[in-house]
């Protein structure tokens, strides 16, 4: 039996949703492994993806390398922050001041 699952991966300028079929039992980073984002994505280093954290849905998993896959689930590879959004939110207010 198979299930159909969607992994989703996003850059600031582009993002894709892989569409696929997997076995029962297949965890979130084995979909990741399968969706081939590193060919999709050449430009990031193959080990984000390998390493990133990951969801289901906007929810992070706790341990995605044991977490297995429903029908319909959507799996999100997320990148790490660029920048720590308490600098960020600092930043903006000491703009706003001047």
């Amino acid at each position: 039996m198979r299930l159909a699952v969607e992994v989703a991966f996003a850059l600031p300028d582009r993002q894709r949703i892989v569409a696929l079929e997997v076995p029962v039992g297949t965890t979130a980073r084995q979909a990741v492994a399968l969706a081939g984002l590193d060919r999709l994505f050449p430009e990031v280093p193959a080990a984000t993806f390998a390493e990133a954290d990951l969801g289901i849905f906007g929810k992070l998993l706790r341990d995605p390398d044991d977490h297995r896959l429903r029908a319909g689930d959507r799996v999100e590879v997320y990148r790490p922050l660029e920048i720590d959004p308490k600098a960020a939110r600092a930043r903006r207010a000491e703009r706003a001041g001047r």
